[in-house]
């Protein structure tokens, strides 16, 4: 259907009125046509259609029967024979609105091209013979990337993958709203996760940073909203978003795992000296206490180089017999 609007007349100099006719105002900038949105199509329960259905093709047929064996005028008999193949004809076009909609299935309804509902109740249906039912799932499905070559926040190429997890919430807007929902989907999901990877990095250098490969469950979360605000308009809800593959490219591999491998030696060493200076003042505590023997600045420094080497060392200390003194 389609509506017209009258134009305005152009104005001349003699009549400058014609500029202030309500056609010349400027159309509101919410005339545009919303969204469609789902709701429940009218249907009745398919058993007694079927039933009904069934009855008016036998009764079309006893009717045919009827005026082709009858002794009736001719009249009568013609009459019988076109009324029953009419009630035949009717009963078999009514039977074509039964609709067979399995669980975890819907039928969308159009009539003559408008939306006119979503068929969600299982079971045997009817619906208007004249409209068109398309099937659509809406069943919980998986989607998963493939493996994405992008580069982190810091410039690093990295490889990621995801795997998400949607199903369909809305069939009007699935249907009418996008031309290919899960092609849409799909594509959705691979610029998000390349959104997510180029803005925080694989490894954050800066203490208490996001990044890909420490914060996973605060990654995921901002996976998941940034799923939602582009899948929105394809009716479409996000069950949960994993990644399943994350790690550096094969060209800065190498270089990554040496800097991680003495990233991780620091930090043991870090730890290996902090217990051992705990356990040199607590030797030094436990000797002074116990008046052992009475160390000098001197003595003192020496005993804790020599417990420092033993227990920060790699090797095994090896003994040196002193036979002489300190001093000597």
């Amino acid at each position: 259907m389609s509506a017209s609007t009258p134009s305005a007349t152009p104005s001349t100099p003699s009549a400058p009125a014609a500029d202030t006719s309500p056609a010349a105002a400027p159309a509101p900038a919410g005339a545009a046509a919303t969204e469609v949105r789902e709701f429940t199509a009218y249907s009745a329960g398919g058993g007694p259609a079927l039933l009904a259905g069934l009855t008016g093709v036998l009764a079309g047929g006893a009717l045919f029967a009827a005026g082709s064996t009858t002794s009736a005028a001719p009249g009568v008999r013609a009459t019988l024979v076109v009324l029953g193949v009419l009630v035949a004809l009717a009963a078999a076009l009514a039977m074509t609105g039964l609709n067979m909609v399995a669980p975890g299935e819907a039928r969308v309804v159009q009539l003559f091209g408008r939306y006119r509902g979503t068929v969600r109740s299982d079971g045997l249906r009817w619906v208007n013979p004249f409209s068109t039912r398309t099937a659509i799932s809406t069943r919980v499905r998986n989607h998963e990337t493939a493996v994405l070559k992008v580069n982190d926040a810091y410039g690093n190429p990295i490889e990621l993958a995801a795997v998400v997890v949607w199903r369909v919430e809305d069939t009007a807007q699935a249907l009418f709203e996008v031309d290919d929902y899960e092609r849409f989907v799909s594509t959705q999901t691979e610029a998000a996760v390349r959104r997510i990877a180029i803005e925080y990095p694989y490894d954050a250098h800066d203490e208490g940073g996001l990044s890909l490969r420490g914060n996973a469950e605060e990654i995921t979360e901002k996976l998941a909203e940034e799923l939602y605000t582009r899948v929105q308009a394809a009716g479409v809800r996000i069950v949960e978003s994993r990644f399943t593959h994350l790690a550096y490219a094969p060209e800065i591999a190498s270089a990554m795992l040496q800097r991680q491998q003495a990233a991780a030696m620091v930090a043991a060493r870090q730890k290996i000296v902090e217990g051992a200076v705990g356990m040199v003042e607590a030797a030094l505590d436990r000797i002074t206490e116990r008046d052992i023997v009475d160390l000098d600045p001197e003595r003192k420094a020496a005993m804790v180089s020599n417990l420092m080497v033993v227990l920060c060392g790699d090797r095994s200390a090896q003994p040196v017999l002193n036979t002489g003194s300190l001093y000597q």
